[in-house]
C-alpha cells in the first residue's frame, strides 16, 4: 500500500484510478485493459507530479525527507558495497541498533561504512528507536573511524536521523559528550570521509557524523540544527508554524548548497526518492565513486587541512564579516594571538611594575 502527503491527494486519486484500470479484474464483472485510457492517466500523473514537485516549499520537502517510503540505509548499504562485514559494540556499555556500521568494498576498495537507520516498518522502528541515537551509538562509531584512520581506509556515512535520543538513560551515559567527541574525532580524521544527508538531518545527532571533507544532501533531505516544529514552538510559542520556521532556518538542499554548507546536491526522480530508489542508487554510486577519486590523490595532511578549512569557511562569504583572502590567515592571526597572550603571560609582573610607574608618574607629573 502506497503511503501519500496531505499535498499529493490529486496524484492518489489519479494512481488509484491507473491501479483499477490496470487490473480490471477486481472490478464487478469483467472487462478490457483501456489502454488508450491508462496511458492518459499515467501522462496526467506524471504532469502532476512536476507540477507539484517542482514547487515544494520548505515545510512540504521537510515531509517528503520524512516520508515512510524513502529509502534507508540499510537499502543504499545493502546494494551498493559488496563484503560488507557489520561491526557492533562500543566496548564500553552495549550495541546501539540505530546506526549500522562495518567495513566494506566499494567497487574493489576498502571502506568504512556507518548509517543511521530508522527502520522500515513499525517493529524495526522500534527496533532503530526510530534512527535516534543513543551514546553507545556515537562511541561505537568513534571506534570504528579511528580504526579506519590507523589503516588508511575512507569512511562513508549515511545520515537519516530527527536527531540524537533525549531520554534520561541517554543523558546519564553522556550523549552530549558523545556527540562532542564524535565531532571531534570526525575532525581529526586524516582518511576522506564523506557524508551523505538522505532524509532528515536533525540537529547534534546528525552534525556529529556530518563533519566530514565532502558534505552530500538529497534534492529533498532536509539538514538543519533543530525540527520546524520545534522551533515554531520555541520562538512563536505555536507549533503550527512550521512553514514560517522551516523557511526561517534554510534547511533545504538548495538554501543549504547557496550558503556553502554542503558540497553537492544529488538529485532524486520526480516525485520523491521513493518513486524510483534505482535511480537514486545509481546517483549516490556516481558520486561517492566521482568523490572517492577526489580525494584519492591527496596526502593524509592535505585531507586533514582540507576538512578543516572547509569548515572555518563556513558563514564567512555571507555576513557581517568581510571575507577572508585565505583560510591560512585565520590561523595566522590565531597564532599570532596566541603569542601575545604567552608574552604578556610570561612577562605579566614586570608588565604590572611598567604599569605603576608610568600611572605615578603621570600623577606625580600632573601635580
Amino acid at each position: 500500500m502506497k503511503n501519500y502527503l496531505n499535498f499529493e491527494s490529486d496524484i492518489k486519486n489519479l494512481e488509484v484510478e491507473l491501479d483499477k484500470l490496470k487490473d480490471p479484474y477486481n472490478q464487478e464483472g469483467l472487462s478490457e485493459v483501456d489502454t488508450d485510457r491508462i496511458s492518459k492517466i499515467q501522462s496526467e500523473i506524471d504532469i502532476k507530479l512536476k507540477e507539484v514537485y517542482s514547487n515544494l516549499n520548505p515545510w512540504q520537502k521537510t515531509q517528503v525527507a520524512r516520508h515512510e517510503d524513502r529509502p534507508k540505509s540499510k537499502f543504499f548499504i545493502e546494494n551498493l558495497f559488496e563484503e560488507f562485514i557489520p561491526l557492533a559494540g562500543d566496548r564500553f556499555y552495549g550495541e546501539d541498533k540505530s546506526v549500522l556500521s562495518g567495513f566494506a568494498k566499494f567497487e574493489q576498495t576498502s571502506v568504512l561504512v556507518i548509517g543511521q537507520e530508522k527502520g522500515e516498518d513499525l517493529d524495526t522502528r522500534i527496533q532503530r528507536n526510530f534512527g535516534m541515537m543513543r551514546p553507545e551509538g556515537y562511541r561505537k562509531t568513534i571506534r570504528l573511524m579511528k580504526l579506519a584512520d590507523k589503516f588508511n581506509i575512507p569512511i562513508i556515512l549515511f545520515i537519516d536521523t530527527p536527531g540524537a535520543y533525549p531520554g534520561v538513560g541517554a543523558e546519564e551515559r553522556g550523549q552530549a559528550e558523545a556527540i562532542a567527541k564524535s565531532i571531534e574525532c570526525c575532525m581529526e580524521l586524516k582518511v576522506p570521509t564523506i557524508s551523505i544527508i538522505i532524509g532528515e538531518g536533525g540537529s547534534g545527532g546528525a552534525i556529529a557524523l556530518a563533519s566530514s571533507n565532502k558534505v552530500l544532501m538529497f534534492e529533498n533531505a532536509i539538514y538543519s540544527v533543530i525540527s520546524p516544529e520545534g522551533c515554531a514552538t520555541i520562538l512563536w510559542r505555536d507549533p503550527k508554524k512550521t512553514l514560517e520556521a522551516a523557511e526561517a532556518m534554510k534547511l533545504s538542499s538548495k538554501d543549504l548548497l547557496e550558503l556553502n554548507v554542503i558540497d553537492e546536491v544529488i538529485l532524486e526522480p520526480i516525485g520523491g526518492a521513493h518513486r524510483d530508489r534505482d535511480f537514486c542508487l545509481n546517483n549516490v554510486r556516481e558520486s561517492v565513486r566521482k568523490n572517492l577519486q577526489e580525494m584519492k590523490s591527496k596526502s593524509r595532511d592535505e585531507i586533514f587541512s582540507h576538512r578543516k578549512n572547509k569548515f572555518l569557511s563556513i558563514g564567512r562569504s555571507k555576513g557581517f564579516a568581510s571575507a577572508l583572502e585565505s583560510d591560512e590567515n585565520l590561523t595566522m592571526e590565531e597564532n599570532t594571538l596566541k603569542k601575545i597572550l604567552l608574552k604578556i603571560k610570561k612577562f605579566r609582573n614586570q608588565i604590572m611594575i611598567v604599569f605603576f610607574l608610568i600611572f605615578f608618574g603621570l600623577i606625580y607629573y600632573f601635580l
